[in-house]
């Protein structure tokens, strides 16, 4: 090794010792003849420190360096002089006196440094991602996603799961999201798919009798992007036989206690909450709540259709509902403007016709430019049912119960964060269980499975298959960190009669069937295993137990929202040879 030990690693207990350092140079200060150097790599920094002593030509080599250059450092370590001790720094007290400098590399001047602080925009940084890797901050979010992932992997290895692999070339089945497809060279006109979850691959491995496989999955899903979503992603995937959804469950519950306690020093009381999908939907508008503060939601559908408010009676009956939430002792916070502001965020985000409201005033009367169109009497029932005290102010959505369960989710969900109603650092985790089977598509009149088509349905719900499928429940359960989706899972089909039942009620004829899911419907004739599992998402882990916002936060190689790759510039163009030998041309969109 050209080092002996890293930029993080010298302490009092090495002064004297002769070592040497290797790393970029972070910043250098001149001092009327003696040159400072802060030396970095992944481990930390240590000052280097150019003297007279060492000669003019070290100390003018000293003097030339630039940021980033990467440089061998060989010298004494000695204790920094009185006054000079950096507390910021876990080498801070001490430095390396340098008496041989070696320029390894030199850099060119760099668009941007890791250490400083106005950062530029993400294009420009992840254009120069090897620049933006070497950041503290980052850096700490590869260091973070490498002791889960770890941490992961020791857990279920505990447990007597196999890490087994299963193909990236498959073929394109219909799992919800469009599928990334690769041309096949060699069979004329025919494309793998990249896989969007190993959901097929092991269901058969649970077949093959492998009733504990686990493997950390990269999955791929063309679709639209956002802040906790990539083209491609890991996950932690694992299948067990001879199981039922508690079991699946009680399994993560003793995951995530053992990563909040090596990652945060956290103790976690197992096993964690439940809520089932109905309850969830009902008093936070959201499949995947955050926890973390209250807010809920409270239905005033009944006392709506008594008010002369048109907005309210109309929603009421014509089958809507009129939900809000009491923002406790937040009246003050909301100006006219604000209101406004929150009223057209509903309607463009959530297609809410609007936002109405009341504050609460000192003698506990509702005020409203709406007051009028109710009785006094009624405003007391609403002031009670929404338990209301001076100061505080009401929200309600009136609509389809579509539309307010995401406008006041998503109203919830902002307000909890301007108004500080949690803390930031905070993690809370539970699971939302018991979700529909079915959701319908109204666009094209037909249902579609809420999770994938393998999910099983509750035992007690499997004769709502032929009866209601609007009814049906399913074995299916989310886990749910500070109201973020972090995995979700089901206990899958293991009977054909019934895998083909739901095909069909997906509108998935027999011969689709056959065409697509042969091999799975024929592996489930030849003695499948009940099974159940679960997917997690690392990049979603990382971003919640690190506190970041985005996911291309924590992950090395991010793509943009509009999938494409800054550094490498892909998508790309590729050579008409390639294309030709794949028997595929390309059409102008002004062609289409």
């Amino acid at each position: 090794m050209l080092r002996t030990h890293t930029c993080g690693e010298l302490r009092a207990e090495n002064v004297d010792q002769e070592v040497t350092l290797c790393g970029w140079v972070d910043s250098t200060r001149d001092h009327g003849g003696a040159v400072f150097i802060d030396l970095r790599d992944r481990y930390g920094k240590s000052q280097v420190v150019a003297a007279p002593q060492a000669g003019v030509p070290l100390v003018e080599s000293a003097s030339r360096l630039r940021s980033e250059d990467v440089i061998l450092a060989k010298g004494l370590v000695a204790m920094r002089p009185e006054g000079t001790v950096n507390d910021k720094l876990s080498t801070g007290e001490v430095e390396l006196r340098v008496t041989h400098l070696e320029i390894l590399n030199r850099s060119r001047t760099p668009p941007f440094t890791p250490g400083q602080q106005d950062l530029p925009g993400e294009d420009l940084r992840l254009k120069h991602r090897f620049l933006d890797l070497r950041r503290p901050e980052v850096q700490r979010a590869m260091y973070l996603r490498s002791r889960i992932v770890k941490s992961m992997r020791d857990y279920f290895s505990e447990h007597d799961f196999l890490d087994i692999e299963t193909p990236v070339l498959g073929r394109s089945t219909p799992e919800g999201a469009r599928d990334y497809l690769v041309p096949s060279r060699v069979h004329h006109g025919k494309f793998y798919a990249l896989p969007q979850s190993p959901q097929l691959y092991k269901q058969i491995l649970m077949v093959a009798g492998y009733d504990r496989y686990v493997q950390v999955a990269k999955c791929f899903r063309d679709e639209d992007l956002r802040a906790d979503r990539q083209p491609e992603f890991t996950q932690l995937d694992l299948e067990m036989s001879f199981v039922d959804a508690d079991d699946v469950i009680g399994l993560i519950d003793g995951l995530v206690a053992r990563l909040a306690a090596e990652l945060l020093g956290m103790e976690v009381e197992l096993p964690l909450p439940r809520l089932a999908y109905d309850e969830a939907m009902e008093r936070f508008g959201d499949d995947a709540p955050d926890l973390r503060f209250g807010m809920e939601l409270v239905d005033c559908t009944d006392l709506a259709r008594q008010a002369e408010f048109r907005v309210f009676r109309g929603a009421a009956d014509s089958g809507g509902r009129v939900r809000g939430f009491n923002a406790k002792g937040a009246a003050g916070e909301f100006s006219r403007k604000r209101i406004d502001e929150l009223t057209d965020y509903v309607r463009q985000d959530f297609g809410a016709k609007g936002l109405a409201w009341f504050r609460v005033e000192e003698d506990g009367t509702l005020w409203s430019p709406i007051s009028k169109n109710f009785s006094n009497e009624l405003l007391v029932q609403f002031s009670e049912r929404m338990e209301a005290e001076p100061g505080d102010q009401l929200f309600f959505v009136a609509d389809s119960w579509d539309v307010t369960c995401k406008a006041l989710a998503g109203l919830r969900r902002r307000l909890g964060a301007e108004l500080k109603l949690y803390d930031e650092n905070a993690m809370h985790f539970s699971w939302v269980v018991e979700f529909p089977m079915f959701e319908f598509d109204e666009e094209n009149q037909r249902w579609n499975a809420m999770h994938h088509p393998f999910t099983a349905p509750r035992v007690e719900d499997v004769a709502l298959l032929d009866e209601s499928a609007a009814s049906c429940r399913a074995q299916a359960y989310d886990l749910v960190i500070n109201g973020s989706e972090a995995g979700g899972g089901t206990i899958r089909l293991h009977d054909c009669a019934l895998q083909e039942k739901v095909f069909r009620l997906l509108g998935i004829d027999e011969a689709t069937a056959q065409e697509r899911f042969g091999f799975l419907l024929e592996a489930l004739q030849y003695g499948a295993p009940p099974h159940g599992g679960i997917a997690l998402g690392i990049d979603r882990f990382v971003m919640l137990f690190g506190g970041w916002d985005n996911i291309r936060d924590c992950i090395a190689f991010p793509k943009t929202q509009r999938a494409s790759d800054m550094m490498t510039e892909a998508p790309g163009d590729v050579d008409a040879s390639q294309l030709a030998e794949l028997n595929i041309r390309t059409i102008p969109l002004s062609e289409r």
